[in-house]
């Protein structure tokens, strides 16, 4: 539900039809190299780099709207790639932020510089725009400006504010069925994963490694499944439960995000010389909803209301970083009557722009029809009630985002068993208090996995944890991706790292890292540019 980052490749050009594929092993690595520059050379790359990244470059590929009318209609999928530098390469790793409907052109740009030199240099990193997604043709955009304010309360306090949300997500659905009416029966997991295959027939390779964030670990999850024999290397962070596709996980999140805000208050309990909240968590929580209350009442700026409150706080459950900016932001508003620093706030974190309103348009397509969600909407209404009395931080909220699903135009598939016998080892890692995907998952996704390892960050509660700045799990991610070997422990967890520190107050004069806490947190801030483009 976050504005997506800036999509940094440019110019794309289309790759029609398939390329033969080459062997992709590790046993033959100068072969592979070989073969993988030479189907590579076929591809229309074009330069398209950036300060990050001078050597990325990009392309496209066609692919069938339907795979079961393959010489039917076609849609372009957008491709980046940063080359591989050393004499022998390990092929393609393609790289997904989750989403569903995040733009994964500028990942391979992050995922690339981050890994240690040595590291990437043996992988074409591979970043791709999913069906719909950003620059891939088309680009799903049902209804721009659903989330301009101010929106109606998301706490369905009245009839009339149920009706004015039930209105919204009704207009929402009828406006994608209207658009994209021939595209919505082909927006799901499985067709995605179909995309990737044919990414991987462009690319000449026999098999591919993996890297996905967020929901692209379901994503990489159902590739495992359907094409296990194409996949050397998989690396899964921040687990989705496979087995809550989808509505059960989004209830599942809303319990995880209070537990997350309630962190966040007991933050700001700590730094009370900083913030003049007070000491007592419980207190500057009822703080919280006090503003949410008056914010309801008389939005600040004119555009941030209640639900724009929690769009704003929300990116807190995803990311410890974002702390000090929402801890001012709320102290300005208690003991100033300042609005303006919770206006800067939310137009930073909260707010949707074009990117967002695509994003948003993919994620509701794909989970719409991935999995049956309830058509009945007294369900959602007894349901969601039931969680807000325990959760009421973000339960309606998320209710709201993901509502359009009770009224969607297209038929819904069935999720996919990702249990799986037949994988080299795949690397699992996972926060202990992830709010967007829940422990839970991880444990969940390393038991299906036969093969897999998890690497657990104890205590952790961010939202993608590799390349983040904590070393412990860098360094397994590292060893990993170099020669394929995984922790083994005799508990749930094959390796615990410790978490990093939550961050400090920062000074507002502040604007670059001058600390090695701060550099680390400019690290987690250019990830989490990335992946803010979905639940």
């Amino acid at each position: 539900m976050r504005r997506s980052a800036a999509v940094l490749c440019g110019a794309t050009v289309v790759l029609a039809g398939s390329l033969t594929a080459v062997p992709a092993n590790a046993s033959a690595p100068q072969s592979l190299n070989s073969a993988l520059t030479a189907a590579a050379a076929k591809v229309a790359w074009k330069k398209c780099g950036i300060d990050a990244s001078p050597t990325m470059q990009c392309a496209s590929v066609k692919v069938p709207l339907d795979y079961a009318k393959p010489a039917g209609k076609k849609i372009t999928l957008a491709l980046s790639r940063v080359p591989h530098t050393a004499s022998k390469s390990q092929g393609p790793l393609l790289v997904n932020p989750g989403g569903p409907g995040g733009s994964g052109l500028s990942l391979a740009s992050f995922v690339a510089s981050s890994l240690p030199k040595e590291v990437a240099a043996q992988y074409d990193v591979i970043g791709f725009d999913p069906r719909g997604v950003g620059k891939s043709q088309p680009a799903l955009d049902c209804k721009p400006g659903h989330f301009a304010p101010v929106r109606p309360d998301s706490v369905p306090s009245t009839p009339a504010l149920e009706k004015a949300n039930l209105d919204r997500a009704k207009a929402f659905a009828q406006a994608c069925g209207r658009k994209y009416k021939d595209v919505l029966p082909y927006m799901d997991t499985v067709s995605a994963v179909k995309d990737m295959d044919s990414i991987r027939k462009a690319l000449g390779a026999k098999k591919i490694n993996y890297f996905g964030y967020s929901y692209g670990t379901y994503l990489g999850a159902v590739y495992a499944k359907m094409y296990p024999e194409r996949v050397r290397r998989v690396v899964l962070d921040s687990i989705v439960d496979p087995t809550g596709v989808w509505y059960e996980d989004n209830i599942q999140q809303d319990y995880a995000f209070d537990k997350r805000h309630k962190a966040l208050m007991a933050w700001i309990a700590k730094y009370d010389s900083t913030y003049k909240l007070g000491t007592d968590p419980k207190k500057i929580e009822a703080k919280w909803y006090a503003m949410r209350a008056a914010l309801a009442k008389k939005p600040a700026g004119g555009k941030v209301g209640a639900s724009e409150l929690e769009d704003t706080f929300i990116p807190g459950g995803y990311y410890n970083g974002y702390w000090p900016t929402l801890a001012q932001a709320f102290s300005a508003y208690v003991n100033k009557k300042d609005t303006a620093p919770l206006v800067a706030a939310y137009d930073d974190l909260g707010a949707i722009d074009a990117s967002g309103d695509n994003g948003y348009s993919v994620y509701t397509s794909v989970q719409c029809r991935d999995a049956s969600w309830p058509r009945d909407w007294k369900q959602w209404r007894k349901d969601n009630w039931a969680v807000y009395e325990k959760a009421p931080f973000m339960t309606w909220n998320n209710a709201w985002y993901n509502a359009p699903c009770a009224f969607w135009p297209t038929k819904s598939l069935k999720p996919v068993n990702v249990a799986n016998g037949k994988l080299p080892p795949v690397l699992l890692f996972q926060a202990t208090d992830d709010a967007a995907t829940p422990y839970q998952g991880g444990v969940t996704m390393h038991r299906l996995l036969k093969n897999s390892s998890l690497v657990v960050e104890q205590g952790g509660g961010n939202h993608g944890i590799t390349l983040s700045g904590n070393a412990c799990l860098d360094k397994h991610l590292a060893a990993y991706l170099t020669n394929g070997k995984v922790p083994h422990g005799d508990g749930v967890a094959d390796a615990v790292c410790k978490k990093n520190p939550d961050p400090k107050p920062q000074p507002a004069a502040q604007k670059t890292p001058s600390t090695p806490q701060s550099a680390v947190a400019a690290v987690g801030d250019s990830l989490r540019g990335i992946l803010r483009s979905g639940r």
